[in-house]
């Protein structure tokens, strides 16, 4: 219960520790000030992660914004497809205003309207909730980084001491530690990072096409690539098509060779990057399944907040690791 409060912002020193540690022993070659050594790695990885994560922050805030008012107007004015298609003499226009009208009758007769009405004022409340967590999450970095300076330091003791409180066997014990380091190694660089990497170039491509909010989308598209088999097509392809059918029934050729170029773009470049990222600066110290790094992202956030986002995935393995060792002891 003493620990429970604090149990995040610990969690993310160990992992903030773990990630920075490499950086530190670097720096701590050149400085022989052990102190000195992890302030300057510490200051890296604020410069690193920490301000593109406040721009991305408030990126998403501006968007969320946006999102709502324009799905309060949409819904006010009845607007389902808003495909808008103009060519009276097209058989298939028609076709597509018959479906338009069919699905605005259905929506109303089904009370989707009242559904969407009553979802409003929830992502309102999420954004300002958000708004106003702004400044604990602040005080919870600070707090990160301060146990996480302490931990680099004193590394060594902390590990022993740990290893000493836990009622277990040392052969268990070090199994796991070891697994932390392939499981960390594997969950962060070969799974979480070419995820982000594939959301910042799939936003960089819905906002260069012309897809409205691209941020958002970028973000789905990231947690999407944890998708096996399907993966960030489940986003960047039904974007590509709205495009191209925007443009073809409103006889615009400029948007549809956008979602043209979007599709290319998100075959060509969104859908190979994890082949590239993974053959060439990762590799992989443990096979982990993408179900059980979804069902890792899922859990931690709902338990954790954003940081349960790398915290859960790692926790879950571990878990599994411990089950296998218990199981082994008793064959």
């Amino acid at each position: 219960m003493l620990v429970r409060p604090m149990i995040v912002i610990l969690l993310s020193s160990i992992l903030l520790a773990y990630t920075s540690f490499p950086l530190y022993k670097r720096i701590n070659k050149k400085i022989p000030n052990k102190s000195i050594s992890i302030i300057l790695s510490l200051l890296t990885v604020i410069l690193i992660v920490l301000i593109p994560f406040f721009i991305l922050a408030s990126l998403v805030i501006q968007q969320g914004i946006y999102f709502h008012d324009s799905l309060s107007n949409s819904i006010e004015q009845g607007a389902v497809f808003g495909f808008g298609c103009i060519s009276v003499d097209s058989k298939l226009c028609s076709i597509i205003n018959h479906i338009e009208k069919f699905s605005l009758e259905q929506s109303s007769a089904l009370g989707i309207e009242g559904q969407l009405q009553k979802f409003l004022p929830f992502l309102k409340s999420k954004i300002i909730d958000f708004i106003q967590g702004i400044p604990l999450i602040v005080a919870q970095i600070f707090l990160t980084l301060i146990i996480t300076f302490f931990i680099l330091k004193e590394w060594k003791s902390i590990l022993k001491g740990i290893t000493d409180l836990l009622p277990t066997r040392k052969k268990t014990i070090k199994t796991i530690i070891d697994k932390f380091g392939n499981i960390t190694h594997t969950i962060l660089y070969a799974q979480l990072f070419v995820a982000l990497v594939q959301g910042i170039v799939g936003a960089i491509g819905f906002y260069l096409f012309g897809v409205p909010f691209p941020i958002l989308l970028g973000l789905l598209l990231a947690f999407s690539a944890l998708i096996p088999a399907i993966g960030t097509a489940i986003i960047w392809f039904p974007s590509s098509i709205f495009l191209i059918l925007s443009g073809y029934f409103s006889n615009n050729y400029l948007i549809l060779g956008k979602g043209i170029g979007l599709f290319l773009y998100g075959l060509f470049i969104i859908s190979t990057i994890d082949n590239i990222l993974l053959a060439k600066i990762v590799h992989t110290k443990a096979k982990i399944s993408p179900i059980i790094t979804i069902i890792g992202v899922i859990g931690g956030a709902s338990l954790f907040g954003i940081m349960g986002i790398f915290i859960g995935p790692i926790l879950l393995p571990l878990l599994i690791t411990y089950f296998q060792a218990f199981r082994e002891r008793f064959k």
